[in-house]
Parts: C-alpha cells; sequence; structure tokens
C-alpha cells in the first residue's frame, strides 16, 4: 500500500510492531535509558546517533505517537509536548526570540493570546495582531524586517473565524518566514494546513485527539517545506553552528524535514522541558485510533444544535462555520469540505446574564474550561479563558459578553437539543 486513508493512519501510523513484540504502543515509563559505553552516549549527546538517554527531551514512546501525528498532518518529523500552550510556545519561540518580530491572528485562543501579547514580549518578541479577514495589503503592511513568522488557528477558539490559509502562507513566503498553524479545531481529519501551504502546525492534542478529557497534551508538527537555508539571515539558529552541540548547524546536517524538530528538541525540550508523560502519550494514542470516527459525529451534533439555535426567539446570533449562512461557511467548505468542529458559539438577547442564567441550568453540558471532549461542555469565556483581555481586545477577538461556547460531544443530538431548549426555557 502506498498511500493509506486518513483512517488507517489513525489506526495504524506511527508503530508497527513486530514478531512477538506488543501490539499496542508500549509505554516506556522510564525517565533514563542504559549504555555499554560512555562514548555511545557522547554520540547521542553530539546529535550524532539518534536515540534515548533522558526522558526530559524525548521518550520512545511519545516519539511513536508523534510520528502517527505527523503521518495525519503529511509532515516529515513531529514531537509531543507537555500542552497545546507549550506547542505554541516552542514553534515560535524556536525561530523568533528576543528583538524578533511575528504577525498573528487577532481571533486567536484567550490563552495563546496571553501568552504572546504579555508572556513572549517580557522576553523580547514583539506581535503585530491583524484580524484574519484583513486584505492582502493590510497584511502585508503589518510585516518588519525583522518578522520571522505569522500565526494563526485554522479554526479560532471561540470566535469561530476560519483562517483563509492560502491568503496567509502567501504573505508569509512572500516576506521569506513561514507560517505557523494551530490546528486544534480541525484537526487533520478535517483539515490538513500543509497541502494549502501552512509550514509548521501545532496542536492542543488536549482536545479532539484525546477526545475524553484523560490527558493534557501538545503537539508540533514540521512539514519540512520550509527552506530555512534559502533565509539563512532569517534564521541563525537554524542555519549557523550551535556551540552546545559542538558546532552542528541542523539545516545542513537535518535536512528541510528534520531541521526544526531537531533544533526544537535538542535546544528549547533540553532547556524547559516540557515533555508530555508517556502515559500520557499512551492515553493520546488510545483517543487518535477513534479520530476520524468521532470528528463526524462532533459536527453532526454541532450543526444539528446550531440549526436549532438559529431560530429561537432568545438567541442573538449563532457562529458555525459549518452552517449555510454562516460568514465562514463558504471557506470553511474550501478548506475543510468534509466537516469543520464540534463548537458552536452563541449569544443572547439578555445580555451577560441571559448566558450566565442559561448555563447553570444545563443538565448535560457541564461547566468547564475545556473542549472537544466526549461529553457536552460549555464555557462564558469573556468570564474565563479570556477574561485577561479588555472590552477591545475582546471585540477583536470576536468575543462579546454574551457569547457561551459549546462544545457538542457524542451524545444524541436529540438530547443535546432536549437539553439547552429546557434551559433556554429559563432565561
Amino acid at each position: 500500500m502506498t498511500k493509506q486513508g486518513i483512517g488507517t493512519k489513525c489506526v495504524q501510523a506511527g508503530y508497527t510492531p513486530g514478531n512477538g513484540e506488543p501490539r499496542q504502543i508500549p509505554i516506556i515509563q522510564s525517565t533514563t535509558f542504559k549504555y555499554d559505553t560512555s562514548e555511545h552516549m557522547g554520540r547521542l549527546f553530539d546529535l550524532e546517533e539518534s536515540g534515548y538517554f533522558y526522558t526530559r527531551l524525548q521518550n520512545p514512546t511519545n516519539d511513536m505517537v508523534a510520528a502517527k501525528i505527523a503521518a495525519l498532518e503529511g509532515g516529515t518529523a513531529a514531537m509531543l509536548t507537555s500542552s497545546g500552550q507549550a506547542a505554541n510556545f516552542y514553534a515560535v519561540f524556536n525561530i523568533a526570540t528576543c528583538g524578533d518580530h511575528v504577525v498573528a491572528s487577532s481571533t486567536i485562543y484567550g490563552g495563546t493570546y496571553n501568552l504572546f501579547h504579555v508572556t513572549m514580549r517580557k522576553m523580547g518578541v514583539d506581535f503585530t495582531f491583524v484580524s484574519p479577514d484583513c486584505t492582502p495589503e493590510e497584511l502585508d503592511a503589518a510585516f518588519r524586517p525583522n518578522t520571522k513568522a505569522v500565526f494563526g488557528e485554522t479554526i479560532a477558539n471561540p470566535a469561530l473565524t476560519v483562517l483563509d490559509i492560502e491568503k496567509f502562507a502567501r504573505a508569509a513566503h512572500e516576506h521569506g518566514v513561514p507560517l505557523i498553524v494551530d490546528n486544534t479545531f480541525a484537526t487533520p481529519v478535517n483539515c490538513r494546513p500543509f497541502e494549502w501551504g501552512a509550514d509548521i502546525v501545532t496542536h492542543s492534542t488536549t482536545k479532539y485527539m484525546d477526545g475524553h478529557g484523560a490527558g493534557v497534551g501538545g503537539a508540533i508538527v514540521d512539514s519540512g517545506n520550509f527552506d530555512w537555508l534559502a533565509h539563512a539571515d532569517k534564521f541563525p539558529g537554524l542555519t549557523t553552528p550551535d556551540d552546545s552541540y559542538h558546532g552542528v548547524t541542523y539545516a545542513e546536517k537535518f535536512g528541510l524535514g528534520g531541521a526544526f524538530i531537531t533544533k526544537c528538541t535538542a535546544q528549547l525540550m533540553r532547556d524547559f522541558g516540557s515533555i508530555q508523560s508517556p502515559q500520557n502519550a499512551f492515553i493520546l494514542n488510545l483517543g487518535l485510533e477513534s479520530l476520524h470516527v468521532r470528528m463526524p459525529r462532533h459536527c453532526e451534533n454541532a450543526l444539528a444544535v446550531a440549526k436549532f439555535l438559529k431560530g429561537h426567539p432568545k438567541v442573538s446570533f449563532v457562529i458555525y462555520p459549518g452552517l449555510e449562512g454562516d460568514k465562514y461557511h463558504e471557506i470553511a467548505r474550501k478548506y475543510m469540505p468534509s466537516g469543520t468542529c464540534g463548537v458552536v458559539s452563541f449569544g443572547f438577547k439578555g445580555g451577560r446574564a441571559a448566558a450566565e442564567t442559561f448555563m447553570k441550568h444545563l443538565k448535560l453540558g457541564a461547566i468547564e474550561t475545556h473542549v472537544a471532549d466526549a461529553r457536552t461542555c460549555c464555557l462564558h469565556p469573556a468570564s474565563a479563558t479570556h477574561r485577561q483581555m479588555n472590552d477591545a481586545e475582546l471585540i477583536a477577538a470576536g468575543i462579546t459578553p454574551d457569547l457561551v461556547r459549546m462544545s457538542c460531544g457524542l451524545e444524541d443530538a436529540s438530547d443535546l437539543i432536549s437539553d439547552i431548549s429546557q434551559a433556554l426555557e429559563k432565561v
């Protein structure tokens, strides 16, 4: 078989057991690994050989699961991190450091916005936030000579704006920098950003990939397409010798397909240690095995809920890119013809108070700081994930005080609608 379908990759990719070996990916729950000679270990520390010496950097279980995610996205290399936040931080900080600049979509998840706007700014990395609906001219104007990357989300959380990947990729490449796309909400089942020009993909694997609220984690995948050496002056960390590894130049030694992830592992994971535990990686793989089966059901339920809410007299607006008539419906059909995600955002004519009343009367939908789970959950972003933003920043992120984000799980759609209906009666 030369080309496998997405479902086969969800089940089979990343690990092929040999004769008499475990059928399921094994959990290598060990911090350290034994070697017969110090010379052998020295070659590992010099990146002359591949292997494992300390789980703070790499672990075999993690690498097997990362290989599956790379196969799903169509990438050349991948790594797991302790969370989606760590994945986004590593992906950006791997190429943008003190004195550098990044262009980012303004509608990204509130935690990521805070990471960029507050924490990374303290580290000397500046960010310009642009509307995902900006014109090519407005996008071009956001770049500076020290811009090192462009960042966006396939489907923004919770604004549900859909990124025009080709437009952002074109602008990034015209300025000699990569496009980094967080593909958490769509997952590679519904969208593969590399096919539209993205260079690096990140995930909060805590969400649909895990799918059961069992393990926090993140992932970074490299497309292997961005030519770091062609823009060597912009990316010295990849194109000049690394003294901490006896002068290795990542882009030369590991090529386009391996340089980014190798540097990210050898430097950032070494120094920050935001590794995903092997136990969590094992749990993640169990979720990945059913991802292709679960995503259509999430989308089916979300569309049914969106259609119900759209005609309700107490609901002021409904945002769901899979819903016909939605602002992003056509662009979603382009990038995600098989479905978008299971998250619906909507507002109330009664404002914030009505939203809070509605949420506390739900019986199936639990109020949680979570999303993309087998069980339906909901959140009031202005009071939770985006509470660090002021009103102007909330509006730029596509969030109003009355907005509720509902993540539709795998329950029967009729039961979800019945629960929503009785909660609406209390508003």
